[in-house]
């Protein structure tokens, strides 16, 4: 069965962003817009049977009117290509014997508890008009309303781009050109998605990144596509979380989003080799973020390194005073970080880099080997590469200087990246057997290595806050009492070296999950 498909353009804003977003020039419509008052119920069993298998099922209320619909779960964040099964019924609960030609009775029928109940539900009032962009009809639509569940209520304001007819390249140029005016973000979550997070109070929390589904026909172009809108689906949530309540933990898990996509560009080299759009883009997420790592080393010094030293050395009393100035260091670190996701320029960056990723010329041009071939061919030849570099690079791992050393750590992380985001190809019994116990060798190694890495960012971070212009803005018992922090810190080093030497021999022996 073919499923009738939407695409659509989700873009999160705020209340007020939406009045001045009807008056852009380009959302002008020769016919008058109309305004409906949509009332939404959504469904699922118990045990969230359908939400697990990547359903929704909604019941819509539109004036006398009830359209029942099952979408299927979205493959990217704000894009919404995706399966949907749409169609009207005469009362307000689901129609089960509509259901027939979708994926929702096999879902039921398996299930230990297989009744549906009401959810959540969301109240909108949508004012829609149809506009013409570039070569495309485009249907816009202005929402405002609330989630209400009975965990809480939260605000809903969206604007949503629906391709009609014409290219999807239209509904990224109008976001860009509409971004430009009041600071649209791409669509982190869709309404379902929203209603089951505040029910099981995720939606304000920090996220880790979900595995990759890749079908085992997969071919590498269509591999990276799939794990780079993972990756920014990834970051858009925490940023999210970020914005909302400054979570360490969120920024932290913003920046691995931030390094998995950098390293699916790395790893996918061949296949974007085409497209010089790519580097561009590589390049200018470092820039644009290289703030962000100031302010996870504080995080992570004010969280793990300083309350260590402090329970070593409780009667040292310049520490509270190192731990005051510290924090206020992290403060203004975080304000930084602010500044960045409330830009503009990053707003744009990570609209540009969602268009690239569905209509770049890495996509649309020429078909070449390294792009169209299978998945599982490329995975094998980029991991090989991954493993032997840190093979030949970790030789004598303890004699390493701390350049070198960190040029492992980094090649370590690119062979995890790589190793999860292929992992669904390698799904026969044997093979994950395999990749468990590859990902659990290569974990030590990046741990014990992450370990040192900490320590010399511990003593770059003490380092700064003491470089101070004026020695008299520094009372020397706290003066004193970094620099015990920081040789306490570093008293492991040899230790920690000789670890991740025996790490690194483990990973080596360790039969390889792709062969």
């Amino acid at each position: 069965m073919v499923a009738p498909r939407e695409i659509e353009l989700k873009l999160a804003c705020e209340g007020g962003d939406l009045a001045e977003l009807g008056r852009h020039p380009f959302l002008q419509a020769q016919a008058p817009e109309t305004s409906h008052f949509l009332s939404s119920t959504y469904y699922d069993t118990a045990a969230g049977d359908l939400r697990a298998a990547g359903l929704t099922l909604r019941v819509r209320r539109d004036g006398d009117s009830a359209l029942q619909t099952v979408k299927a779960a979205a493959t990217a964040p704000g894009l919404f290509d995706r399966a949907e099964w749409e169609g009207p019924i005469a009362g307000d609960a689901p129609d089960l014997a509509t259901l027939a030609e979708t994926p929702v009775p096999g879902v039921l029928a398996a299930a230990e508890e297989p009744d549906l109940a009401p959810a959540f539900a969301t109240l909108v009032q949508r004012r829609s008009r149809q506009v013409r962009y570039g070569a495309s009809q485009i249907e816009v639509a202005f929402d405002e309303g609330r989630i209400e569940t009975r965990n809480g209520d939260a605000p809903l304001w969206e604007l949503e781009l629906e391709l009609k007819e014409g290219r999807p390249e239209d509904l990224f140029t109008l976001a860009q050109a509409l971004a430009e005016t009041v600071p649209l973000r791409l669509g982190a979550l869709s309404k379902s998605a929203r209603g089951f997070g505040l029910l099981d109070g995720t939606l304000r929390r920090p996220s880790k990144a979900r595995p990759v589904r890749l079908a085992p026909e997969a071919s590498a172009g269509e591999a990276f596509r799939a794990i780079a809108f993972a990756c920014l689906a990834h970051l858009r949530l925490n940023e999210d979380v970020f914005l909302h309540n400054r979570d360490v933990e969120a920024l932290h898990q913003l920046r691995v989003a931030l390094r998995r996509l950098r390293s699916a560009f790395t790893l996918f080299k061949p296949v974007l080799a085409q497209d010089p759009a790519a580097a561009t883009l590589r390049d200018e997420i470092k820039r644009i973020t290289e703030p962000f790592g100031h302010a996870r080393n504080l995080d992570v010094f004010l969280a793990e390194t300083l309350p260590a030293e402090m329970a070593r050395r409780p009667d040292e009393a310049g520490l509270d005073d190192l731990r005051q100035r510290l924090e206020a260091e992290r403060e203004r670190a975080h304000d930084g970080v602010l500044a960045t996701l409330e830009s503009q320029e990053w707003r744009a960056l990570i609209l540009d880099i969602a268009a690239w990723l569905e209509t770049g010329a890495w996509r649309t041009g020429p078909a070449t080997p390294d792009r169209d071939g299978p998945a599982s061919a490329f995975a094998a030849q980029v991991l090989d590469k991954a493993l032997r570099r840190i093979r030949k690079r970790g030789r004598h791992l303890d004699r390493l200087e701390v350049e070198a050393r960190h040029r492992v750590r980094i090649e370590a992380k690119k062979l995890r990246y790589g190793a999860e985001f292929f992992a669904s190809l390698y799904a026969e019994k044997k093979l994950r057997k395999r990749h468990k116990a590859f990902v659990s060798a290569l974990s030590d190694l990046q741990d014990h290595l992450g370990a040192l890495n900490d320590q010399a960012t511990a003593h770059t971070v003490l380092a700064g806050l003491v470089a101070v212009p004026d020695p008299q803005e520094m009372p020397g018992e706290t003066a004193f009492a970094a620099g015990l922090a920081a040789g306490d810190n570093e008293a492991d080093g040899r230790k920690l070296l000789k670890a991740a030497a025996e790490a690194h021999a483990e990973l080596v022996d360790v039969k390889p999950f792709w062969r």
